[in-house]
């Protein structure tokens, strides 16, 4: 089996009893970095009795076919620096092998530096979506935020500290003056989440921020007219409704996706169903 297990993205009192427990019992462990594991074992007062591989962005591929032969019979667990493994960290080839060769994969959860900064932003958390890194030159930056300029999710994205202040002005020349924070170092002593427009947050950037950055900014608020006709319309409901969700469920999301009243909506499918 693989185990995928969360570290502390800084304060290591977030370490969970269960990766404690799992350091120093397991017998192999897959670390994005075997110095930093080591470091980690020591702060949590863990000794280690595991045999150790190293699995990064550069031997992940070659080091597959390794880890899942001993995953047939044995227990390994997988971690990356700080967070989640697999999310913007190596793992996910390793896991994707994994399943493809029936191995099963469980996870112990834990710290996120995505989910930390989302929830101090003060934006919008019912609908998000985690970018990753963002590009380090400045036309790919502005070509991806062109591209999410009308999604109406939250967006997150992790930047380094030297480049954050450009990234913020590419940010605010294609999406204006919307809102986002800016935080860094999360959990850790200096912990800082620095809110406003992003060209306020340009400024603020202007003397470089230290440590690890995760930008949020807000989605759009357009709305976004689509022609499109009534029985599409109940058609689609009809279809989400087949994913397993109610039907207040399916009209509501009908209706924000095509900006159109949900009660004069549901009363529409009530009425389709009359006639059928």
């Amino acid at each position: 089996m693989l185990i995928l297990a969360a570290t502390p993205i800084g304060n290591l009192s977030d370490a969970s009893a269960r990766l404690i427990e799992h350091l120093g019992t397991i017998k192999y462990i897959a670390a994005e970095d075997t110095r930093t594991l080591l470091k980690l074992a020591r702060g949590l007062n863990v000794r280690l009795d595991a045999k150790l591989f190293s699995l990064h962005e550069h031997n992940e591929a070659e080091r597959v076919a390794q880890l899942l032969e001993i995953a047939q019979d044995e227990d390994v667990l997988v971690v990356s620096d700080a967070g989640m493994p697999t999310v913007s960290d190596p793992g996910f080839v390793l896991v994707r092998a994994a399943i493809e060769a029936g191995i099963a994969v469980t996870v112990i959860p834990g710290p996120s530096a995505v989910l930390a900064a989302l929830a101090v932003s003060g934006l919008p958390t019912d609908r998000f979506s985690f970018e990753g890194f963002l590009p380090r030159k400045s036309g790919e930056r502005k070509k991806l935020f062109q591209e999410l300029v009308t999604d109406p999710r939250t967006l997150i994205f992790f930047e380094s500290p030297h480049r954050i202040r450009q990234s913020l002005i590419d940010a605010a020349g294609v999406f204006g003056e919307r809102r986002a924070s800016v935080s860094r170092e999360l959990t850790k002593k200096f912990e800082q989440t620095v809110r406003g427009t992003l060209q306020e947050l340009a400024i603020w950037a202007e003397e470089e921020p230290r440590g690890e950055i995760v930008l949020v900014i807000q989605g759009s608020t357009e709305v976004i007219t689509r022609d499109v006709n009534s029985s599409d319309l109940l058609d689609e409901v009809e279809s989400i409704r087949g994913t397993g969700l109610s039907l207040k469920q399916s009209v509501a999301e009908v209706a924000a996706r095509y900006s159109v009243s949900k009660s004069e909506l549901y009363q529409a499918v009530l009425d389709a169903r009359d006639k059928d």
